[in-house]
Order: structure tokens, then C-alpha cells, then sequence
């Protein structure tokens, strides 16, 4: 069994992962293990990542470094369990950060590793809905695999989890592979219903979150946390986006039934796995009152805040692709 003077305060942290929440989680948690004696952050990141000459890597490869943070090489595609099982057991705490785009197989993959090497403090990888609620059978199967992690880690008394429920990366909303907001045609396409409801967070709000999680006392231990930035209906995000925006929004349902008849002629299609997820409202929202931010009164950005402040400017990037919404949907789109 665990007890409390088996498992240190986390000092020794590795984080898997540097993309779009990679980042805002390594940025918070050096921030706060500046107050933790005798702490140090690595990061794991594929070796192509490291030599990448894309702008944006380079750019996020030079801010680890600038922060203190040493870099890792490895692979969670190619190295075996026992390779990162090697790499994971120089640490007292592990976050997962890279999204389902490393691989339907990978979050068991790193689960197993972390338990062969007796990693103290394991965070996997479950950043997004409550897998448990959604349950087994939905129309999207790779949250059978997450389920999957969570039973590893519930039959075990070795290593200390910590799983954390965001919901939806709120910049997810806009994003055109989504189909949830049309920006160009002003028009809020429902997922179900209008009265579907869907919790959003900010990956940088996300960010913070983690870390104070983190260094929490007591120390929190095998317990999903959930987080919320803002739990809206589709009718409440196209009545948000006329009083920011000041114009009319067209309201579009897409029914359950027309998005599993969509699935059902285009099985293999990422895009319509999540959405009929979503649709059916199951495990993609919680009340935010209930949360950990709302219970320790730390400021998140709502989906007004969100809108007011982004959508003036545009929200950039390119289109996004069916392949991109695999990692997207579950809120993460891992760059490295």
C-alpha cells in the first residue's frame, strides 16, 4: 500500500510533451517549483522535434532552455515499454502531455512504463471529458483505450495517479475542422442540441491549474480532478457570440441521430467519431461551480472573456484537417 512518507513532494518532474499544452503546463510548473527546495524539470521530446528548424519548434525549444528546463530525448512511438520505463525512473513525478496524436496505443503504452518503473507520481495523458461517464461503446473507440489506463492504474497501489478533466480546449469551439462555430457564416451549429452542454478551458488557464494540482497540500492522489474555464449549451455559446460580436448568429442543429448516420456511412472518420460523441452530452460537461478552480477561487477565462478578446482579432491558424481532429477533440494538439 502507499503511504505518505513513501511518496516525496514532487521534486524530480518530467513533462511529456511541449505542444499546445506542453507548454502553458512546463511555463506553470517552473513557476511554481521555484519555491519547492531541490526541484528540476525535464522534458521529453522526440529527438525531430529538437533539430526541428520550424519556426515555432525552434522558438519553443530555446524557451525550455531559457526557463532551466532540461531537455530529454525520446520517443513514445518508437522506444519499448522497457526504454521508457528507463527514462521514467530517474523521476518522482510524470505528466503526460502529448495527446492522442503520439498514437491510439501510446497512453497504455506510457502507463505501463511508468508502473514497471515505479514512478511515484503519475499525471497520464486524460486531459479533456470524463471517460467514465462516456463509458464503453461510444461511438468514439479510442476512449475505450483511456478507460483501458484508468483501470491499469486503479488495480495497482505502487504509483500515485492523478487524472485532470478540462473538457474541451475553448479555442476548439472556433477552430473550422470543428464545425461547432462558423465564423465566416455566422452560424453555431449544435452538437445534439441546443441545450447540449459542453465544458471549455483555455490550455493556458489549463496550465496553471496543473501546476497548483501539483504542488497542492495535501497532496493530491488518486483522484480525478476536474477543471472548468466555462460549461455553456450551444444555444448559450450563439447568444454569447451575438452580444460580444454584436450580430445575429444562425442556430443549426445537428442531430444525434443524422451525426451517428453520418459516422455510420464514414466509419474511419475521426471527425464524425468526436462529434457524435459530443452530441450526446455524456461525460463533455460538468458544473462549474463544482470544480477545482471554482472551490480555490483561481480566476479562469470564461467564454466571454474568450471571445471578447480573441475573436476581434482572429483566431489564425490554417484549416484544420480530419487527421488534425484526432488530437484536437481531446483538446490537445501535440506539436513535439
Amino acid at each position: 500500500m502507499i503511504n505518505d512518507s513513501s511518496i516525496p513532494t514532487s521534486r524530480d518532474i518530467l513533462i511529456i510533451g511541449a505542444g499546445e499544452l506542453g507548454m502553458p503546463v512546463i511555463r506553470n510548473v517552473v513557476r511554481r517549483a521555484k519555491d519547492v527546495e531541490g526541484s528540476s524539470i525535464s522534458v521529453l521530446l522526440r529527438a525531430g522535434a529538437i533539430a526541428s528548424t520550424a519556426p515555432d519548434k525552434q522558438r519553443d525549444v530555446a524557451e525550455i532552455k531559457n526557463l532551466g528546463v532540461k531537455i530529454v530525448e525520446g520517443d513514445l512511438v518508437k522506444n519499448t515499454v522497457d526504454e521508457l520505463a528507463s527514462l521514467l525512473a530517474d523521476y518522482d513525478t510524470v505528466i503526460g502531455c502529448t495527446g492522442i496524436t503520439a498514437g491510439l496505443e501510446t497512453p497504455m503504452k506510457v502507463a505501463e512504463a511508468a508502473l514497471q518503473a515505479r514512478v511515484p507520481r503519475y499525471f497520464p495523458w486524460q486531459f479533456g471529458v470524463d471517460f467514465d461517464v462516456i463509458g464503453r461503446g461510444s461511438p468514439q473507440d479510442i476512449f475505450d483505450s483511456q478507460l483501458d489506463v484508468r483501470d491499469l492504474l486503479r488495480s495497482q497501489d505502487q504509483t500515485e495517479w492523478v487524472i485532470i478533466s478540462t473538457g474541451m480546449f475553448m479555442n476548439y469551439l472556433f477552430e473550422p475542422g470543428s464545425g461547432m462555430v462558423d465564423l465566416p457564416n455566422d452560424t453555431v451549429n449544435a452538437l445534439g442540441s441546443l441545450e447540449t452542454a459542453v465544458t471549455v478551458t483555455t490550455p493556458e488557464d489549463i496550465g496553471v491549474l496543473t501546476a497548483d494540482i501539483l504542488f497542492a497540500e495535501p497532496r493530491i492522489r488518486n483522484e480525478i480532478v476536474y477543471l472548468a474555464g466555462d460549461t455553456i449549451t450551444y444555444g448559450e455559446l450563439a447568444e454569447t457570440l451575438e452580444t460580444v460580436l454584436e450580430r445575429p448568429f444562425r442556430r443549426v442543429v445537428w442531430t444525434v441521430p443524422s451525426l451517428l448516420d453520418e459516422l455510420a456511412a464514414d466509419p474511419d472518420n475521426m471527425t464524425r467519431k468526436y462529434r457524435a460523441v459530443f452530441a450526446q452530452g455524456r461525460g463533455v460537461a460538468w458544473a462549474k461551480d463544482d470544480t477545482y478552480n471554482a472551490r480555490h477561487a483561481i480566476p479562469v477565462t470564461d467564454l466571454r472573456q474568450w471571445v471578447k478578446e480573441n475573436l476581434g482579432k482572429g483566431i489564425g491558424g490554417a484549416s484544420v484537417t480530419d487527421d488534425d481532429m484526432l488530437g484536437m477533440a481531446l483538446h490537445l494538439r501535440a506539436r513535439s
